[in-house]
């Protein structure tokens, strides 16, 4: 009996050292895999391999022997769950299990950039490092474009030489991972800079040129913000709406808001401190940037102009109408939308419609540009600046329109010599009128009106010398120089009377006043 028991005993304790003591189910590192699913000797073979991402969904994988490989992409430093299922040999499945799971937690491999501020010697060589070797390297940056595959991992990748192949200073834009079936993560920017006792910067866009006018400003200095520059943010002129961010230590950038950069204005940035600003071979200290602004092009100022009222033509887009946003407003600026100008009136003056140029500077977009900076309180000087686009991007944005129609006056200097005044599709009036003498004659052409007074007094040179002064002329619309259409008493009308003036009766002069504000086009003929 005491044999039976201690050989049942040692029995029981053999079972029991074998649970304890097999082999169980193991996953190691993977090397170019997801992992390896090798399994030590009595563990059993693997039959299964299950895998799920951060969020729950299956991985499709194959085993490429013992390594995991994923059919699909991952994303760089995600934690995954492998399920690894072993069959265990046949003759010890009685006493250990024919099958065993276990679950591990795996993190997919990560390359972090070593340094994304490096400070180069002229001649030096420019390199990136990486915390694990990588695998595939995607470069983005002037002059460069280049995705590059290794078959063994590299943790060190060599750009150039600065001052050589490479400028001085300069960006390029990094994207690695340390295996062939990881997604690639977002851009990280590497910056070099020359290796210089004062601190040095990369400026965009690049000083001098032009910037456009919804484009934030970047520097990026060599070394931290704070030890840069100190605490105080640099001042931007002119003032307008924005802000300084800081997407990283080394870096500031503003970033415009509404209508941006003043189109066709100047920016300057002035640090608080100096620094070393490279440009190609050379480098300059300077506390100071600056930048032109594009200009607005004459197609989308006339666009914008026959949308807000102020053309005899209306224009339609070929698509969808530039939205109502400041964005979508300065992209057009620079870069028109298609379309087509019609003239919405059939009995539009020939002569008015022989002065129309598409795309083009011409009497009528200037007579509008002057009547638009008259009723918005600008200077009426028909130059289309800053102070110009802003109303005119302001009023696209809030979808303002002029609603007082268009109005044009064409007057014949042959006799008789008539005034018609065309408003809005109709003939609102025509009347005799006078022009000037042989000797002081009307100069013919088309020209805007520039001041628009209901009462005046009219003086100058007559042709024989004598000077004139006649005050209490009434409803006077000047148009070029000192000629002007205006009220005046005379026995007659129809012929040329005056000193370049066209001479109107009263009553037709009072009617015509209203219609010719500053900007109203005036066309003398024969």
């Amino acid at each position: 009996m005491w044999a039976l028991g201690l050989l049942l005993l040692v029995g029981v304790a053999a079972v029991a050292a074998a649970l304890l003591a097999w082999p169980q189910a193991r996953l190691r590192d993977g090397g170019d895999g997801l992992a390896d699913a090798g399994q030590p000797w009595l563990a059993g073979h693997v039959s299964k391999v299950v895998v799920h991402d951060a969020g729950g969904r299956a991985v499709p994988v194959r085993l490429s022997g013992a390594r995991v490989e994923p059919v699909r992409q991952l994303p760089a430093g995600e934690k995954v769950t492998v399920e690894v299922t072993v069959q265990r040999p046949g003759w010890a499945g009685w006493l250990v299990g024919r099958t065993a799971t276990r679950s591990f937690t795996v993190r997919t491999p990560e390359a972090q950039l070593r340094g994304r501020w490096l400070e180069v010697r002229n001649g030096g060589p420019v390199s990136v490092s990486f915390t694990t070797p990588v695998r595939i390297v995607v470069l983005r940056g002037p002059g460069t474009n280049a995705t590059l595959r290794f078959p063994h991992g590299q943790k060190t990748l060599r750009l150039g030489t600065a001052g050589a192949g490479l400028p001085q200073a300069g960006s390029v834009s990094v994207r690695a991972v340390a295996r062939t079936w990881e997604r690639l993560p977002p851009p990280s920017d590497v910056h070099w800079f020359p290796a210089r006792a004062h601190v040095q910067a990369l400026v965009t866009p690049a000083l001098g040129g032009e910037i456009a006018p919804d484009r934030p400003i970047t520097v990026t200095f060599s070394r931290p913000i704070a030890q840069a520059i100190g605490s105080s943010l640099p001042t931007v002129s002119p003032a307008i709406p924005g802000s300084w961010q800081r997407p990283d230590s080394h870096t500031l950038s503003f970033v415009p808001r509404g209508v941006g950069w003043p189109i066709d204005g100047h920016v300057r940035v002035v640090l608080p401190q100096r620094v070393g600003v490279a440009e190609g071979a050379r480098e300059h200290l300077t506390q100071t940037l600056e930048w032109d602004v594009s200009r607005g092009t004459i197609l989308r100022l006339q666009q914008l102009l026959a949308e807000s009222g102020y053309l005899p033509v209306e224009w339609t887009p070929a698509g969808d109408p530039v939205a109502r946003t400041p964005e979508a407003q300065l992209a057009a600026a620079t870069d028109p939308p298609a379309g087509r100008f019609h003239w919405p009136y059939s009995n539009t003056p020939k002569e008015l419609r022989g002065i129309w140029r598409t795309g083009k500077w011409n009497e009528i977009v200037r007579g509008a540009v002057m009547m638009f900076q008259d009723e918005h309180g600008l200077d009426v000087d028909a130059f289309v600046g800053p102070q110009v686009w802003h109303a005119l991007l302001a009023d696209a944005v809030g979808g303002r329109r002029r609603t007082a129609g268009y109005s044009y006056v064409f007057v014949h200097r042959s006799v008789p010599q008539l005034l018609t005044l065309w408003h809005d599709g109709k003939v609102i009036l025509t009347s005799p009128g006078n022009t000037g003498v042989p000797a002081a004659p009307t100069k013919l052409g088309t020209f805007p009106v520039f001041e628009h007074i209901p009462v005046g007094t009219m003086s100058g040179t007559n042709p024989d010398g004598t000077r004139y002064h006649d005050p209490g002329i009434r409803w006077i619309s000047y148009f070029n120089h000192g000629e002007a259409l205006h009220a005046f008493p005379r026995a007659s009308f129809g012929t040329p009377q005056s000193l370049g003036c066209v001479e109107l009766p009263l009553a037709a002069a009072a009617k015509v006043w209203p219609y010719t504000p500053i900007g109203t086009l005036v066309t003398i003929e024969n």
